[in-house]
């Protein structure tokens, strides 16, 4: 039965293996080295070191990977092609790239968390943003929590993407690094191409793409669109991505032109506990948890060579974000205390709280009580399991941009490159939130009805938000604000010798972050914080052979604090985080270290003309104040932002590709040592050994959600001219669930999973391929936190188990058709 099962499935891939093929080669990087790698945001914004005419060129914030002095590793839209029917970057980036895992506490293979060598850019508001991402040379961190939303941008129009390390260049949040982000344009891409797939769970997805170069102008445009029902209940997902681009290049100059848009969906049902999984994979928690994010952006990039040795180059923009989150979640809720005079009538659960300075013990107790939207006592009523409908709406709009010159005079007769520039980004922003009172029905879904069949008439319910009596967590907040981010910065690249790389600069970063409360609520939250740092860089490189390149280097980075993080600091009022802020003691600027020093080299006509590139270096990031979000005694929604002495990443990492016309092999290893450097107590009021709602952190416990190893390979071998075959597969360690920092609980086990590509062409202008993701069917989750403990949630559940976890998507299979002309 086994066996027949796995031949009808290895059968069903081969001949969807007879459906798949990397679309032609135009814009990709086939058996060319990536010998120019980008060192500036600049250098991605109109193709990464080309001249006027074409040619690869250092300059424009651009240099030979041969003397750069940390780490840059490259994802090109040839691997891109082979995941189209994903539709999903991160998806590439995992599976290709060393030190990359993803992690899904939304519940949403589209909006997960990536981290890279322990630092993340995830979606998730609250999360610790440790790098910076930046799509054409501008930076795409949202302006309210530094987020990172992945879904928004549109992959098929992604022309390269470069992680960049131990450069702070790249500004704020670049602590890990930098995902710098190049686009297609006209003069990259040329053609016309239609795709249509569709696949496992109902997902319908097309994509289009034009380009065409007509005198000096060139026209790049492209569209994606996707529909699907999830793998698991309530969780749709609909994307829309647009992208266009007008250039127009001179022999001394190139300007492009560039609007983009995104509009998404999903019912991110977030993460699920364990004791449901075990019987129902597909199981959800409460809902409705839905996420609508839309963003709109206008780019003007431009180059102009000024003389023989000097180029200008730069950009602006203008961006606009917004976002609607609806969140249904347990209410907390219990009768008041008598202690509180309140008696019999609906109070948030109190425990573990302390007053605030200056408030009396009757202020403390009455600020539980729950009021309605006209100030009404709510009766309790036994039996009842309330909960809350949580809204939270984001709007953002950002402008500014960055100029750079670069020369490349010799320097004592020496080739010398050297880069000297500036950036200021703006924005505005706007965060409001709401709860209000519900129940949650025996399906788990959280309604308002005060009609709900189940539960009768429950005074209080579906007449509008709620809030405390002393405005503490559950208020509506209503707050607006505003980000001035600016940066001075400059780069050296001096040749000793024509083997012998010296490079030195510094990035200066200024912040000014205000925020104003517009409630009345929350005074507290109104404040501007300042910050500013000079962040330096030095390195070398020594190239033994022309296939042996040493590098080295030291740099130092940094980031503010949030908008969010700022808002929302105080341990003895905390948030419901993410949806009330509510106090502002001043955090400090999270401070980086790095030491990175390495081996690498690209081997030409290594076996029958193929080229082989490779790579091993060692890393070290000491972090110093890092800022972490805690969740405080008695309830887990509930929490603040504090900062820890230190935190350190290092480790090692490996790599090795291999590429013929026919053949494209690769294999890489890291190990990720991610870990706290201080001795201490946090909250985590949910883990089943925590002591009284507190943990202890010694030096060397992990952070959570960082597996200790990552092993990945792959291949895409041309078996006829006409039809290609592909297998990857990737392998991570253990690591432990948000929530066990102290890593006194069972780890997240490991696991690992597998995919197949496959393409054939049936004529010079059709192809038809598919795309088999998880082939093992592996049921393994990527995330997992805790949650409390209960013998009746919701009237009729029992939750033994405090391990909540999102299980990765199963085995799904995706064909489709391409048309090329």
């Amino acid at each position: 039965m086994v066996a027949s099962r796995w031949a009808l499935l290895v059968t069903t891939a081969l001949v969807s293996a007879a459906l798949a093929a990397p679309a032609r080669a135009q814009g990709t990087i086939a058996l060319e080295t990536i010998d120019v790698v980008p060192v500036t945001p600049v250098a991605g914004a109109g193709g990464t070191g080309r001249s006027a005419t074409g040619e690869r060129i250092e300059g424009g914030g651009a240099l030979s990977l041969a003397k750069v002095p940390f780490t840059v590793e490259t994802v090109t839209a040839k691997k891109f092609e082979q995941d189209r029917a994903t539709l999903d970057p991160t998806f590439t980036l995992a599976r290709t790239t060393p030190g990359v895992n993803l992690s899904d506490g939304q519940g949403n293979s589209f909006r997960q968390t990536l981290t890279y060598r322990g630092f993340d850019a995830s979606p998730l508001l609250g999360a610790p943003q440790g790098l910076a991402v930046y799509q054409n040379g501008t930076r795409i961190n949202e302006a309210f929590g530094d987020v990172v939303n992945w879904d928004l941008i549109p992959q098929v129009a992604i022309n390269r993407i470069d992680i960049v390390t131990g450069n702070p260049i790249f500004g704020l949040n670049a602590l890990g690094g930098a995902v710098n982000i190049e686009m297609k344009n006209g003069f990259t891409w040329q053609g016309k191409e239609v795709s249509v797939m569709g696949g496992s769970d109902g997902r319908i997805l097309g994509t289009l793409q034009y380009g065409e170069v007509i005198g000096p102008w060139s026209f790049y445009f492209a569209g994606e669109g996707l529909r699907d029902a999830g793998w698991r209940y309530q969780s749709p997902s609909e994307i829309g991505r647009v992208y266009a681009d007008i250039g127009h290049r001179t022999l001394d100059s190139e300007f492009h032109v560039i609007a983009s848009g995104a509009k998404t969906y999903f019912g991110a049902a977030a993460a699920s506990p364990v004791d449901f999984t075990r019987n129902n994979e597909r199981a959800i928690f409460t809902y409705p948890q839905s996420i609508d994010t839309a963003v709109g952006q206008i780019q003007v990039t431009g180059k102009v060579n000024i003389s023989p040795t000097w180029d200008l180059s730069g950009n602006a923009y203008v961006r606009r974000f917004s976002q609607f989150v609806i969140d249904g979640n347990d209410g907390n809720f219990e009768n008041c205390s008598t202690r509180s005079n309140f008696r019999g009538f609906l109070c948030f659960e109190d425990d573990g709280f302390s007053a605030a300075p200056g408030q009396t013990q009757a202020q403390f107790r009455n600020q539980f009580l729950i009021l309605g939207p006209r100030n009404q006592q709510i009766p309790f009523r036994a039996g009842v399991p309330y909960g809350t409908v949580d809204t939270v709406r984001t709007e953002a709009t950002g402008y500014g941009g960055t100029l750079q010159a670069t020369n490349r005079d010799r320097v004592f007769d020496r080739p010398n490159t050297f880069i000297v520039g500036g950036s200021i980004d703006v924005a505005s922003y706007s965060f409001k939130s709401a709860s209000t009172l519900g129940v949650i029905n025996p399906d788990l879904s959280v309604t308002t009805d005060p009609n709900n069949p189940t539960y009768g008439n429950i005074p209080g319910l579906g007449v509008g938000p709620i809030r405390t009596a002393g405005a503490l967590g559950i208020a509506p907040s209503s707050v607006s604000g505003s980000n001035l981010y600016m940066g001075f910065y400059a780069l050296d690249t001096f040749d000793v010798t024509d083997r012998l790389s010296l490079t030195a600069g510094a990035r200066l970063n200024f912040a000014r972050i205000a925020t104003q409360d517009l409630t009345g609520f929350s005074p507290d939250v109104t404040g501007t914080h300042y910050f500013s740092r000079i962040n330096p860089v030095a390195g070398l490189t020594y190239r033994f052979y022309d296939w042996l390149t040493l590098y080295g280097g030291y740099s130092e980075s940094n980031r503010a604090p949030t908008p969010l993080e700022l808002a929302c600091a105080n341990p003895n009022r905390p948030c419901l985080l993410p949806n009330s802020l509510v106090a502002d003691p001043p955090l400090r600027q999270v401070e980086a270290r790095t030491y990175e020093v390495g081996i690498r080299g690209s081997v030409p006509n290594f076996y029958e003309g193929g080229l082989l590139t490779y790579k091993l270096g060692a890393f070290r990031t000491d972090l110093t104040n890092d800022i972490l979000q805690v969740a405080v005694p008695g309830n887990a929604a509930r929490g603040y932002f504090v900062n820890v002495p230190a935190t350190q990443r290092q480790g090692i990492e490996v790599a090795a590709e291999y590429t013929t016309g026919r053949l494209s092999l690769y294999a890489n290893y890291a190990l990720i040592d991610a870990t706290f450097q201080f001795r201490g107590d946090l909250s985590s009021p949910n883990n089943p050994l925590a002591d009284d709602g507190l943990i202890t952190i010694r030096p060397g416990n992990k952070l959570p959600l960082v597996p200790d190893h990552q092993i990945k390979a792959g291949f895409d071998y041309a078996i006829t001219p006409f039809w290609r075959f592909g297998m990857n597969m990737q392998a991570f360690s253990s690591s432990y669930f948000r929530g066990d920092e102290s890593n006194i609980n069972r780890k997240l086990p490991a696991y690992f999973t597998a995919n197949l590509n496959t393409s054939f062409q049936l004529t010079p202008t059709v192809q038809i391929f598919g795309l088999v993701t998880n082939l093992f069917n592996n049921r393994y989750a990527n995330f997992g936190t805790f949650l409390e403990r209960s013998d009746d949630f919701a009237g009729r559940y029992v939750l033994n188990d405090p391990r909540t976890t999102t299980l990765v998507q199963p085995l799904s299979v995706y064909g489709g058709v391409r048309m090329t002309w």
